[in-house]
């Protein structure tokens, strides 16, 4: 397992189309937790670092310094409130910022949580959030939400949208950093976002784990079961 604590690091290029942002890890050398993209405060500094020990054959890294649930209030799919610390409160959550348009990462990662799930026994299963918060709330609505997120990972996640500063301002107390969406040169709309899943832990509340883009399906099933317990993977 890697332990963490955030200190501010240089960044190394993206490796893929402009789809995301990365939290970016270093120890004597720079390691990526995922990497598409670079994403800093006006006055040019990293939104969130994080440094490790090195050595990491796990996909989990635990957090030195865990993430506080942010005061969070967004639109469910049903087009109600949602106020992300109360409603989790006391329940293992797994949190991923992303956007309905995304051709890969996010899809992939919502489908990589599902199928893990399903070898779970049906009390756990009830017993975890999974919170999807869009990145692209102009596009990605409450209806579009509820639309993708089934077919894309499971009935039970939950989606959220909302203003746009909230959810940055939101995502970034959780050292994902996000870029307000953007076209490119042929029209497409792109939304550069971090790809880290953050799980908090049902007993404290904080963030204290993350998962990287690349984590599998079979590297989820075997950390949910300690993430539900709130127990380190």
């Amino acid at each position: 397992m890697r332990k963490l604590t955030r200190a501010a690091r240089p960044r190394r290029a993206a490796r893929r189309s402009p789809l995301l942002t990365a939290a970016l890890v270093t120890a004597s050398a720079a390691l990526a937790l995922s990497a598409c993209g670079t994403t800093r405060t006006p006055g040019g500094q990293p939104v969130a670092d994080v440094s490790v020990a090195p050595a990491a054959t796990k996909a989990a890294t635990v957090l030195d310094r865990p993430f506080a649930k942010p005061d969070l209030v967004l639109t469910d799919t049903t087009g109600k409130q949602f106020d992300l610390r109360e409603r989790t409160k006391g329940k293992p959550t797994l949190v991923y910022f992303g956007y309905t348009h995304c051709p890969d990462v996010c899809p992939l990662t919502m489908s990589n949580i599902a199928t893990a799930m399903k070898e779970l026994p049906q009390v756990d299963r009830d017993k975890l959030q999974v919170v999807f918060v869009t990145t692209d709330p102009e596009r990605d609505t409450p209806a579009e939400l509820a639309k993708w997120l089934p077919a894309a990972g499971d009935p039970s996640f939950i989606g959220l949208s909302g203003d746009f500063a909230t959810i940055q301002a939101g995502a970034r107390k959780m050292g994902i950093g996000i870029d307000p969406p953007t076209k490119d040169k042929e029209g497409k709309v792109v939304s550069m976002h971090g790809a880290q899943v953050i799980a908090f832990s049902p007993k404290t509340d904080q963030g204290y784990v993350l998962y990287g883009e690349d984590t599998s399906v079979q590297e989820y099933a075997a950390d949910l079961p300690k993430l539900i317990r709130g127990e380190n993977p």
